[in-house]
């Protein structure tokens, strides 16, 4: 089955995903955060991939 990695601020590793369900990243500080989504085979060779960036902005009043 094919899947999804997900690398989260550059880290040294990755955790899979093949639920087809959205993901949803909790507990990030306020900061600026990239993602990798890789899409892979069921021999984890990557498909495609693209990073998104965003901004966690801090709520703090």
């Amino acid at each position: 089955m094919g899947h999804v990695h997900i690398t989260v601020d550059d880290a040294p590793w990755h955790f899979a995903d093949a639920s087809g369900q959205t993901i949803i990243l909790v507990g990030l500080e306020p900061a600026s955060h990239k993602v990798l989504l890789e899409l892979a085979d069921p021999t984890h060779k990557v498909i495609t991939s693209e990073k998104v960036t965003f901004t966690v902005p801090n709520l703090e009043r």
